[in-house]
């Protein structure tokens, strides 16, 4: 029988705080969510390893070092509306549950977004709420948001996304350019939105999030 608990622990204690992740409640959450619930169940052997799991089509659940990080930067507040956009099997969703006042998860697999609703009810997460839809929409029904949480690579960040932001707001997106990423934390003042580099990591870009083919400086 695999000790999830010890693995857990591991990759907290080995991948999230060597990475300058000190903020107790992103610890704490990394340390409680079941990641293994939150994979595919023949990869979940895997779910601890410090790469991302891939879910087919582009998409994967990011590596815990990328997400714990990207919390960092997002400092998401036990008040906040947080938006998941690429929810997948909802991992990244439980994780922020434990720190934001409520989740709203965008999965365009309904499918899948009904696994991960059943995984996040067994679990007590009751303050995620799966959206199915097109990952490039958001949730604007449900916003605007403190937080938002691109969870995969992009190529092109539409605007929708940042619309959905409210003022005073922070959204971290994992940039793509060919092989290499850039997480950038964007903040929204005054209807602007300006972006700062975060750190470096990687993953697939999206559908939906695909470089537009038209030219550009």
């Amino acid at each position: 029988m695999t000790d999830f608990a010890a693995r857990r622990t591991m990759m907290v204690d080995t991948q999230v705080r060597p990475s300058d992740v000190t903020k107790f409640p992103i610890i704490d959450a990394m340390l409680s969510v079941p990641r293994e619930a939150f994979v595919p169940r023949e990869k979940r052997d895997m779910a601890y390893v410090g790469e991302n799991i891939d879910l087919g089509g582009g998409r994967v659940v990011l590596e815990p070092r990328t997400l714990a990080k990207m919390l960092d930067a997002l400092d998401p507040a036990n008040s906040d509306l947080a938006l998941v956009v690429g929810a997948g099997l909802g991992y990244s969703a439980a994780v922020l549950a434990r720190i934001a006042e409520a989740v709203i998860a965008v999965e365009d697999d309904a499918e899948r977004a009904d696994e991960a609703q059943t995984v996040l009810s067994d679990l007590g997460a009751d303050n995620v709420v799966m959206h199915v839809g097109p990952l490039a929409q958001g949730a604007a029904e449900h916003g605007p948001y403190d937080v938002i949480l691109v969870d995969g690579g992009v190529a092109h960040l539409p605007a929708a996304l940042t619309d959905q932001l409210k003022d005073g707001g922070r959204i971290a997106v994992l940039f793509m350019e060919g092989a290499l990423g850039t997480v950038r934390i964007g903040y929204k003042i005054d209807g602007v939105v300006t972006w700062r580099h975060a750190f470096n990591a990687g993953a697939p870009v999206m559908p939906g999030f695909e470089a537009h083919s038209a030219f550009t400086l």
